[in-house]
């Protein structure tokens, strides 16, 4: 088998788990369960369909960090729960999910599934510096089209979409987003800066939709580029167009740092090479199984694991 490094966007599954398993399923004394047992029949799935031998649970050590928040104060400020001056901002979270991530934690780590994060930085970034300097092709695992911008066939980067359900994952590559979008990968970070994006706060240029952002792209390639064009009147752009632009030019001088995905980050080493789950490893998992009620989905994990 092919060595395949597979990133997990891990808040972006256990989020899709939480509301995609009922929290009918519980522990004996009520405890909410269903974002645990869900997230491990997602990890099994994957596991099984893509067959990767490394995986690593990418996560969110600032779900927002001040530097993106200073450079757009509305940057997912409608997901704040409460403002923290030292440290990250509470995220809105449900109280019964909030409950199961130590849980998750500890089971990935039983697994010996790595979780790697950065201060200050998002999982999005993590994902970013892995896959710029994996050695071998790399699977992203998301539910987040930013992370399209790191698709890449000539480097075999490719994004497993989670956004219609596990039932119905997407493969991401060059030619998906051509055809979605309009735009070549490299180019979605520009389009999503122009396009905005109502559930990260990002207010994108008005007057300006997907369409006319691709084509800007495909005429001038490039932001910097359309900006050019826009300052001396070049021929291909409305004047209605160059209008907007200018008046969104603030807004143009930080957006493409904020939406861009961090790929130089300084992480730690680990070892993410898949193993088959035996021994003191297996006792501890099963045991965890009894006391948390998450039967089935451990069953199924250490299956795809074996």
């Amino acid at each position: 088998m092919a060595d395949r490094l597979m990133l997990l966007d891990t808040a972006s599954l256990y989020f899709r788990a939480f509301y995609g398993v009922p929290d009918s399923i519980t522990r004996a004394d009520g405890t909410p369960v269903n974002a645990v047992r869900g997230l491990l029949d997602m990890i099994a799935k994957l596991v099984t369909e893509f067959e990767p031998t490394e995986v690593v649970a990418c996560w969110d050590d600032d779900w927002r960090p001040a530097w993106r928040v200073e450079l757009i104060p509305s940057y997912k400020g409608h997901r704040v729960q409460r403002e923290v001056d030292a440290g990250p901002d509470v995220e809105e979270t449900p109280p019964g999910l909030v409950r199961q991530i130590p849980l998750i934690r500890e089971v990935l780590g039983v697994l010996e599934i790595p979780i790697v994060g950065a201060a200050e930085h998002e999982a999005d970034d993590v994902i970013g510096t892995l896959a710029t300097e994996a050695s071998v092709p790399v699977d992203v695992v998301t539910g987040d089209r930013d992370l399209f911008q790191l698709v890449d066939d000539a480097t075999g980067v490719r994004v497993i979409y989670t956004a219609r359900g596990m039932s119905k994952l997407e493969l991401v590559t060059d030619a998906t987003v051509v055809g979605k979008y309009g735009v070549l990968p490299a180019q979605y970070a520009d389009f999503a800066a122009m396009r905005g994006d109502t559930s990260d706060g990002l207010p994108g240029v008005a007057g300006i939709g997907e369409k006319t952002a691709a084509g800007l792209l495909q005429a001038f390639v490039d932001l910097d580029g359309i900006r050019e064009a826009a300052a001396s009147g070049a021929a291909g752009m409305s004047a209605g167009v160059r209008a907007k632009l200018t008046a969104a030019s603030g807004y143009l001088d930080v957006a493409p740092r904020v939406v861009e995905v961090v790929r130089d980050l300084d992480l730690p080493a680990v070892d993410a090479t898949l193993h088959a789950v035996d021994g003191e490893r297996r006792e501890l998992l099963e045991a965890l199984a009894s006391e948390w009620n998450l039967g089935g989905s451990v069953s199924r994990v250490l299956a795809a694991l074996d």
